[in-house]
């Protein structure tokens, strides 16, 4: 029987990549919250956006260790 990888994977994938993106962006962009919603909530100094790429980053750590947990499970029903 072929098993495939869930929506689930997909999902948990999908989140690892937006935290690191996000991460990446901070490191070039400190001010991308700014930019994109023209508000000002930490007076230019980047902290607001280091602190949510830390708890989406937190978050992708999860989603990849769990993504990679389905992807073992596939490949060992197939394998």
């Amino acid at each position: 029987m072929k098993r495939t990888l869930r929506k689930r994977f997909w999902l948990e994938s999908l989140l690892a990549i937006a935290g690191g993106a996000l991460a990446i962006l901070t490191l070039i962009w400190r001010d991308w919250i700014e930019i994109l919603f023209g508000i000002d909530p930490d007076n230019h100094s980047g902290s607001l956006e280091w602190l949510i790429v830390a708890a989406l980053l937190a978050a992708s750590s999860a989603s990849t260790i769990f993504a990679l947990y389905e992807w073992r499970r596939v490949s060992d029903a197939t394998g």
